[in-house]
């Protein structure tokens, strides 16, 4: 059994010529990737409780999220992403009732009675929708995706003018900067959970696009010195050095 494919391999080993040095150069690449992983994860959690923070006072409302106010409403794609995560939040704490428990939820499901002939998976699913839970637990279902599309033209007036504005303080950038750069961001996380290498142009992009970010979330003018990047500072200083020792590995084979 191959660990590795022939086809996963293949730059790498026409590079090389060797499949040892491939397989060498392909855990290399997987440790840079490991690293700018802690970096994204970290990014996105930030923005995550800095959007959460703002719209909560903004809207002034008990669950926002799932209730928003009647002078606001999801565009179609956030809709089905806040119901996705409150699904995914209700099975969550569903799996973990006794099987008692889960049966007594037909009570709030069927108040006069359960209907005959209803499948178990419906059965399971009008359960789910009696379980409450959490705010929290629904943002935490919500991915990058989510947080960065509150930053695109669709929420320009809705929300971005009203109040995100408030996130990125500094009124020398524009929306649709920041919406670059966590595009960059979003995309590179993307590719780093699917294991696939971010190396070159893409890797430049992607840190100066954290930098972008670290610096600047709730900063009136670009610091360094924000809690967020001084947290992040180290972990981004070993991503560049494995960038350039990696870098310096795969000319060595170009040029050799």
């Amino acid at each position: 059994m191959r660990l590795l494919s022939a086809e996963r391999l293949k730059a790498l080993a026409n590079l090389t010529g060797s499949d040892s040095a491939a397989i060498e150069l392909h855990q290399e690449t997987l440790r840079l990737g490991s690293a700018l992983m802690h970096v994204t994860a970290t990014v996105e959690i930030a923005l995550r409780n800095a959007v959460c923070d703002n719209l909560s006072q903004h809207f002034g409302v008990p669950n926002w999220l799932t209730q928003t106010p009647v002078s606001f409403q999801w565009r179609e794609p956030e809709r089905k992403k806040v119901e996705q995560a409150l699904d995914s939040a209700r099975r969550a704490e569903y799996s973990k009732l006794s099987q008692a428990e889960k049966a007594a939820l037909d009570v709030l499901a069927y108040p006069e009675g359960r209907p005959p002939n209803t499948s178990h998976l419906k059965r399971s699913k009008d359960r789910r929708k009696r379980i409450v839970v959490t705010e929290g637990k629904v943002i935490a279902e919500l991915t990058l995706y989510f947080w960065k599309r509150l930053y695109g033209p669709e929420y320009d007036q809705t929300l971005w003018r009203t109040t995100l504005k408030r996130t990125f303080p500094d009124k020398t950038i524009k929306r649709a900067e920041i919406a670059a750069q966590l595009e960059h961001v979003y995309q590179t996380r993307n590719r780093l959970a699917h294991h696939e290498p971010v190396l070159h142009k893409r890797l430049e992009d992607t840190v100066r696009a954290i930098e972008f970010v670290i610096q600047r979330l709730e900063a009136k003018t670009p610091n360094g010195e924000m809690p967020l990047a001084r947290l992040l500072e180290n972990d981004l200083v070993d991503v560049k050095a494995k960038a350039v020792t990696l870098r310096a590995r795969l000319d060595a084979y170009r040029l050799g």
